[in-house]
């Protein structure tokens, strides 16, 4: 098998795609793509992805090139067999947390991130608002994670895959306190401990984490 290409660099979205890659043992090599110097912009990387966004994998045996980290996650699931919902309801399941990451965990998180670390100014108005915004959504979480010991079931899939890496920022990163929500602690420390997880956040290397 020719390894799959995974272009990515050390974020909470591409952590997504290499502990991924990890977990389903298929072979992938990585190509560094330096988003502090710009490198998503240059016209290479644009032709695999006009949006200019990590991760973005391609996949050479079956001529196929994907971004967007939940459509990587179902298809590098469905390619290896490993992660993939057993049922068309454990897959709705799984779907809809995915989808519940890319539209709510991922741009909270991420703006609490822009406005708490990278931006000069730091209107604390704007920093409380996506603050309490996190907290609600942690809520969710904590909910859903009390009914079973992973997000979408008591299976460890690709819902936990595309989740982890944003929670695993919001106490040390963002300053968020995940104390309140026991059942999100739980699971974030779980998954901590998986090896492929341990092997995901050391790539790519020669990144900052």
């Amino acid at each position: 098998m020719t390894p799959i290409q995974l272009h990515t660099y050390a974020t909470p979205n591409g952590h997504k795609a290499s502990i991924m890659l990890e977990e389903t043992g298929l072979p992938y090599e990585v190509r560094l793509v330096d988003i502090e110097r710009g490198d998503q912009h240059r016209p290479d990387f644009l032709a695999l992805n006009p949006a200019n966004k990590i991760p973005v994998i391609v996949d050479p045996d079956r001529g196929r090139t994907l971004v967007e980290s939940g459509a990587i996650l179902f298809y590098l699931a469905e390619r290896s067999g490993v992660l993939l919902p057993g049922t068309a309801e454990a897959r709705d399941t799984a779907l809809q947390w995915v989808l519940f990451q890319a539209a709510h965990v991922g741009p909270t998180l991420g703006q609490i991130w822009t406005w708490k670390i990278f931006s000069p100014e730091k209107p604390p108005a704007v920093i409380a608002r996506f603050e309490r915004e996190a907290e609600r959504l942690f809520r969710v979480l904590d909910g859903q994670l009390a009914r079973g010991a992973h997000l979408a079931g008591e299976a460890y899939g690709v819902a936990d895959v595309m989740t982890w890496p944003w929670i695993r920022i919001a106490g040390p990163t963002l300053g968020l306190d995940l104390a309140p929500y026991p059942h999100l602690r739980r699971w974030h420390e779980a998954v901590a401990a998986r090896p492929a997880v341990q092997r995901g956040l050391a790539v790519p290397t020669g990144a900052r984490p």
